[in-house]
């Protein structure tokens, strides 16, 4: 039991560390370019598909969670009366 165990961990390790990843093309240097332009526009735009939707759903809900929390906190440090 124990050795199937130890052929089996090693298994796992040698599958997992001698996989390739060189089907995939190394695009960082472009992306290092794109965003170390100085072309006078903010970070977050630079990738405008998928970039600009993202930063605006983060702001609203950053927005609206904050306001949420400032009420909730409000309505605990003014608990309604009991009649």
């Amino acid at each position: 039991m124990l050795w199937s165990l130890l052929a089996l961990r090693q298994f796992g390790q040698r599958t997992i560390s001698t996989t390739s990843h060189s089907h995939f093309k190394n695009r960082v240097p472009e992306k290092q370019k794109l965003f170390q332009e100085d072309d006078g526009i903010p970070v977050y735009p630079e990738g405008w598909v998928a970039d600009v939707p993202l930063y605006r759903a983060t702001m609203i809900l950053t927005v609206g969670g904050t306001a949420y929390a400032i009420y909730q906190l409000a309505m605990a440090s003014f608990p309604k009366k009991q009649d």
